[in-house]
């Protein structure tokens, strides 16, 4: 046997997987090679424009924008004005303006206000 062997005793020599074949013989696996040169394209979905309902508006503004830029501003609203909460960093505490689109609620988590975000795009 050449290389040394994984200390948990996996079948892996040097972190490259093993094979043996029918004979006992043991070689080294054949790394695949990267694709190269392509791009990745951008969601279509995420790139098309929203219009914000009114109380989203009153917080990020009435342009129609993209859903990345939505997001991109909520979280810019919520830093400026200190809305996270102190000890649980997950959860937003709405203000007079974020309470409508958080339905009523004084405090959201992060992922429940992307939710609650897109129901105010059109």
């Amino acid at each position: 046997m050449f290389g040394l062997r994984c200390p948990d005793g996996g079948g892996k020599i040097y972190g490259i997987p093993k094979i043996i074949s029918f004979r006992g013989e043991i070689k080294m696996a054949k790394k695949k090679a990267k694709k190269a040169g392509k791009k990745r394209k951008p969601n279509a979905a995420f790139m098309k424009p929203m219009n914000p309902t009114a109380a989203l508006g009153a917080v990020i503004g009435t342009n129609a924008m993209p859903r990345t830029e939505v997001t991109k501003k909520i979280w810019l609203y919520i830093k400026k004005n200190n809305l996270q909460d102190k000890k649980n960093r997950r959860n937003i505490n709405a203000d007079e303006k974020l309470k409508p689109v958080f339905g009523g609620k004084a405090q959201v988590s992060m992922f429940e206000m992307t939710k609650l975000v897109n129901k105010h795009l059109k």
